[in-house]
């Protein structure tokens, strides 16, 4: 009898043992299920790397990958982030940028910096406000000023040393406790059964290392080497920019951009700090005169210098003597997006205009508010081809901003640049006419050049009543047989130049974006799929 009491007094103890074995047990089988699985690998390998510029800690459980930190990539994760999303960031070089290009933020822009709480990014590094440009030709000047009345006084464009204010915004990014900044070259996206799942990327130690995550967006740049498995590249190279600082001087027109009418092809100049303007040279074609046997000091010195305003003339020979003369190819590339499950294409990796207008960062950031009013509502990514063939609006709702953007660019360094056809020049001469009336026909253009008035309607009026004018022009006081065929081939020439640009972006698009089907869709749920809203 004694022996039962014992017994069952030790009953409880008995059981509880087994229970924390078993429970013990159980919990050591599903760590090493875990560990098995790819997106733990990628937690064994990526854990042992910490963010090289601050921010959270690099970990398994990634919302989305985001793959190269400039202008595009660095505000695509600060805006992510402050939405709740658990964002991991792969820069190949996180030392500070030294580029002659990606240096002037249009007003347009600057608004979208604001709409995504970017503004102070533009702050404590000698940004200059830019309220206009400076059109010169053969002597003439006429000032174009931003359309501002509406707006806070605080809006205007700003320039800058692209590097810092790229390392601002990487800065803001890693401030953010669920935003990882990695240093590391992805070298190739991670596919299965056609959905892409994540990256594999290599460290500066050499390291070998992958990533997973629902949703990567690729935002390495022009010279992205992944690219051609999300799009199909149509890169064009129509001409290089040659950039020097100039120091010492002042601008014709303060805190103004500068375009001067050269030949064979446009001059920028434009403040970047305080002390420093920027000029750009662009020289058509893919090829550059040598720099290093002294043929790019000799054209600069003997073909671009005599055209470049007697108030910088002096301060353009002395830095060709400094001999700090940098080039860069001026790439153009339609977006040709091929839709692909857990993938997306942002920034110049994607879409690319030639920079005379300085529009590229406005699209980037346009992109990136349209592509956040997306993602907004939705609380789960795991469901890569719903969310694909959800996010195939964001092609067709950036285009009345990028298209716009990127057809004006094409369009003016085309009516810009010097050509031996007489009809082009009488095309160039009218445009800037036009342009010197003031008004209506002044604003409306700089609107759409600045991002303000984004409306591709608009820039077909006004481009046609460039060439109507220039026909005017010929045919008065008294039209010749002559005339009225330089007129009949202006117009002809403004229709080439325009409408190739305009097939390439998409006219539907463009013009018609409501009449796609993939500008109603709704956001991805559980219950059901991505239907079309009537």
């Amino acid at each position: 009898m004694v022996d039962l009491t014992l017994f069952a007094s030790l009953l409880p103890f008995l059981f509880g043992f087994l229970f924390l074995y078993y429970f013990g047990f159980l919990r050591k089988k599903n760590q090493d299920i875990r560990s098995n699985s790819p997106a733990s690998a990628a937690t064994t390998t990526t854990t042992t790397t910490t963010a090289v510029v601050g921010g959270g800690e690099c970990g398994s459980r990634d919302d989305v990958i985001i793959v190269g930190a400039g202008v595009a990539g660095a505000a695509l994760a600060h805006t992510l982030g402050k939405e709740g999303r658990r964002v991991r960031v792969i820069e190949r070089d996180l030392t500070e940028p030294d580029r002659i290009v990606g240096e002037l933020l249009q007003p347009g822009g600057y608004l979208k910096l604001v709409e995504l709480g970017l503004e102070d990014c533009v702050e404590e590094i000698d940004a200059q406000r830019v309220f206009g440009y400076a059109l010169f030709k053969d002597g003439k000047a006429t000032r174009l000023s931003y359309p501002l009345e509406k707006f806070h006084s605080d809006v205007s464009g700003r320039s800058f040393h692209n590097g810092r204010f790229i390392q601002r915004m990487r800065e803001k990014a890693s401030s953010l406790p669920n935003v990882c900044v990695d240093q590391g070259t992805v070298t190739s996206l991670l596919e299965e059964n056609g959905t892409i799942r994540g990256v594999q990327y290599k460290t500066k130690s050499g390291q070998e290392l992958k990533a997973y995550a629902p949703l990567t967006i690729v935002c390495d740049g022009c010279f992205s080497n992944l690219r051609r498995s999300l799009c199909s590249p149509k890169v064009e190279v129509p001409s290089c920019f040659v950039g020097l600082v100039l120091e010492n001087c002042q601008l014709p027109f303060a805190n103004h951009g500068h375009v001067i009418l050269a030949d064979p092809s446009p001059i920028l100049f434009y403040p970047i700090s305080s002390t420093e303007i920027r000029c750009l040279v662009d020289v058509p074609g893919e090829k550059v005169p040598s720099i290093s046997n002294g043929e790019m000091a000799k054209y600069l010195n003997t073909v671009i210098a005599p055209q470049v305003p007697p108030e910088l003339h002096d301060a353009f020979i002395s830095a060709i003597e400094k001999g700090n003369i940098r080039t860069m190819p001026n790439r153009s590339m339609p977006a040709a997006p091929h839709p692909t499950p857990g993938a997306l294409l942002m920034g110049d990796a994607f879409n690319m205009r030639h920079p005379l207008t300085g529009g590229g960062m406005t699209v980037a950031l346009s992109d990136i508010v349209v592509l956040r009013n997306l993602l907004k509502p939705l609380n789960d990514l795991g469901d890569a081809s719903a969310l694909c063939k959800y996010l195939e609006c964001f092609y067709t709702l950036r285009k009345p901003v990028a298209s716009t953007i990127n057809t004006l660019a094409g369009a003016l360094y085309k009516v810009f640049s010097a050509s031996p056809d007489e009809a082009r020049n009488e095309m160039r001469q009218a445009c800037f006419d036009y342009l010197s009336l003031g008004g209506v026909c002044s604003n409306g253009p700089v609107s759409l050049l600045s991002g303000l008035n984004p409306r591709p309607l608009s820039l077909v009026c006004h481009f046609f009543a460039v060439a109507i004018f220039g026909v005017g022009r010929l045919l008065l006081p008294f039209p010749s047989p002559k005339r009225m065929w330089i007129g009949a081939r202006l117009i002809s020439s403004a229709s080439g130049i325009i409408f190739p640009i305009i097939k390439a972006e998409g006219v539907r698009q463009m013009f018609f974006p409501a009449t796609v089907p993939a500008y109603h869709r709704a956001p991805p749920t559980k219950d059901s799929d991505v239907d079309v809203q009537i």
